[in-house]
């Protein structure tokens, strides 16, 4: 019965790992092991060393408060022009600075404002940059300098010539970060290149095109209210309401003269 009981519960400590041996087998596979580890070390730092330099360029924006401008002053009259019978353009929820940070994201802004001043191959094809010649080279099987001609292998998707679309994702995901502190406001913007001076290039042309894009587009609003209301008090005879109607175009036209001579519409830096 003993005996039978015993085989039922064999010796519990069978099952224990025995440090020891482990030990042993550990120590007698150390060459193995100090060779993996020594291989992946030199195998990764090699591959470190031949990652190319990345620059990084970063700006700090500040945005130009619209309700100390003449855009902001307008909505004040808005009362004025209900009673005059007019319907003034609501700012909307959104200042100009996150709609500047949206329009800097999006792939219209790239292809019209920045594609066009982008030597393409800076941004699709290069390889490296040499610190001492100031110089970039190019990857030759994506385009070749000396005929400047795209010779990369073209598919239905990739064309030779890179497209806007995927110049545009190439640039977004790759070169540029944009984010904004919701403590103070301010907007970091980030440009990240081989080359030092094109991202500082390329900072400096965000800018000032999303500048630039906000000032027409201002520009062009203003003036189109400016003709409605030439329009409207011409087809008044109340005197009161030429009065609101003539207080609004003076507003405008303040409004175009500081669209003209405001570099700073939307970011200072």
């Amino acid at each position: 019965m003993k005996e039978e009981n015993s085989n039922k519960h064999p010796n519990n400590f069978d099952d224990e790992i025995d440090l020891q041996e482990l030990f042993y087998a550990l120590w007698g596979g150390k060459w193995i092991i100090v060779s993996l580890t020594a291989f992946a070390s030199i195998a990764g730092v090699i591959y470190s060393l031949s990652l190319p330099n990345i620059y990084e360029s970063k700006a700090l924006l500040v945005p130009v408060d619209s309700s100390s401008s003449i855009s902001g002053a307008l909505q004040n009259y808005s009362g004025l022009a209900g009673l005059a019978g007019i319907s003034l353009p609501s700012a909307g929820p959104k200042s100009n600075s996150t709609k500047a940070i949206e329009t800097i994201g999006s792939l219209s802004f790239f292809k019209n404002n920045l594609m066009p001043q982008i030597f393409l191959p800076d941004l699709m094809a290069v390889k490296t940059w040499d610190f001492n010649t100031k110089t970039l080279a190019y990857d030759e099987s994506i385009y070749n300098k000396n005929s400047s001609t795209w010779v990369r292998d073209s598919s239905y998707q990739a064309k030779q010539k890179p497209s806007a679309q995927e110049s545009f994702a190439v640039f977004k995901s790759k070169h540029l970060n944009i984010s904004e502190d919701k403590l103070n406001g301010f907007i970091t913007l980030k440009i990240r290149h081989q080359s030092p001076f094109l991202a500082k290039k390329w900072a400096e042309l965000i800018v000032e095109e999303v500048n630039s894009f906000y000032r027409k587009k201002d520009k062009s609003e203003s003036e189109r209210a400016v003709i409605y209301l030439n329009q409207q008090i011409s087809k008044t005879s109340l005197s009161e309401i030429k009065q609101v109607i003539a207080e609004l175009l003076q507003q405008e036209t303040q409004k175009l003269t500081l669209i003209e001579s405001n570099k700073s519409y939307v970011f200072e830096y």
